[in-house]
């Protein structure tokens, strides 16, 4: 426990980050085939769009059940942008952004006049329809049948991705950017206001905090979060389908967050990172998932609800603060020291 407490205490820092970044850029030269790096990127998309996830869940406290339903809009428009229309895949990827943004901003509007579960089980309908949509509407989603031969990004000057390992950078890239990007954001004035906002939404208010503006601006970077990541998605394994709509990405990135720790930066990215690797360790018991993840997942709310990052966070705040006492505790006996020896003094 100790050793894991002083390993993330290392992380959290510059350092920490900076050893990140240095084990992102090495992991290609390190990994012993094509497959690690596929693995790789695919879990760093997903990172991507955790982080998204974090945003509206974690640092505002609105529980968004349609995460990868906006995912899959972002996908969905570069796939059908680039194969249908032959747009250039850079700006089909910015497009998608903006359509997500787009899509997200009636739906958040009306999705956030709601509260806690309310929001969480209307934003659960908004991914079920975004899945009917694109599974039925096969004259502009191609249906189950999905969308092939999507395009890999296309050069920029002298840089090609047409190798898994340029590819991985690519991704990593876009991965550093978001992390970076992030941290701007939650350590803001904006960023305080969102937490604000979770922590209680009425008592913002109260402080003169402007509720539905500044949820909706985090439904947005969220969604932006998520779209992005699904353009890259599609860009990767240039082959789209339904599926990716569904709940089950939705739930993937539900345990990320909670695995790593909601309201941190670094948590879902350790979640995303992690729990990819164990199922992959545990092939054999792919059709068992949800059976084996549902219990570790309800095990960890009990016992660690703040994951492994969050723990930290919050055992370190103790010990600030048992210091804080210890320190009072300290200076009032040396008051009472004084005074006694004054006391005598004056005696």
């Amino acid at each position: 426990m100790e050793r894991a407490k002083i390993m993330i205490k290392i992380l959290e820092g510059k350092l920490g980050w900076g050893l990140l970044l240095v084990a992102g850029l090495l992991y290609p030269w390190l990994a012993s085939n094509d497959y690690h790096l596929t693995v790789m990127s695919t879990a760093y998309i997903f990172a991507i769009a955790t982080l998204g996830l974090n945003l509206i869940t974690g640092y505002t406290g609105q529980f968004n059940l349609a995460h990868a339903g906006f995912m899959a809009v972002g996908a969905y428009t570069l796939g059908i942008l680039t194969v249908d229309y032959e747009v250039s895949f850079w700006l089909a990827f910015v497009l998608a952004g903006v359509v997500t943004v787009l899509v997200g901003l009636p739906l958040g509007w009306v999705s956030l006049r709601l509260r806690g579960h309310y929001f969480s089980i209307f934003t659960l309908c908004v991914g079920t329809i975004i899945f009917l949509v694109i599974e039925k509407w096969e004259s502009l989603t191609h249906g189950t049948v999905g969308i092939m031969g999507i395009p890999a990004p296309s050069a920029i000057g002298p840089l090609t991705f047409d190798t898994p390992r340029s590819i991985y950078y690519l991704v990593f890239f876009f991965l550093v950017l978001g992390v970076w990007l992030m941290r701007r954001i939650v350590d803001s004035l904006m960023g305080r206001t969102f937490m604000a906002i979770r922590n209680g939404d009425e008592l913002a208010e109260a402080l003169g905090v402007n509720l539905m503006r500044n949820k909706l601006i985090a439904f947005l970077l969220s969604v932006l979060y998520a779209g992005l990541a699904g353009a890259l998605y599609a860009g990767f394994v240039r082959f789209l389908g339904p599926d990716l709509a569904g709940t089950t990405h939705a739930f993937d990135m539900t345990v990320y967050m909670i695995i790593g720790g909601l309201g941190t930066v670094l948590g879902p990215l350790l979640g995303a990172l992690m729990v990819p690797w164990a199922t992959q360790y545990l092939q054999f018991l792919q059709e068992f998932r949800f059976l084996i993840f549902g219990p570790v997942l309800i095990l960890l709310v009990i016992f660690v609800p703040n994951g492994i990052v969050g723990t930290w966070v919050a055992w370190r705040a103790r010990q600030a603060s048992g210091a804080d006492v210890a320190e009072q505790k300290a200076k009032r006996q040396q008051s009472k020291s004084d005074a006694v020896k004054e006391e005598s003094r004056r005696a």
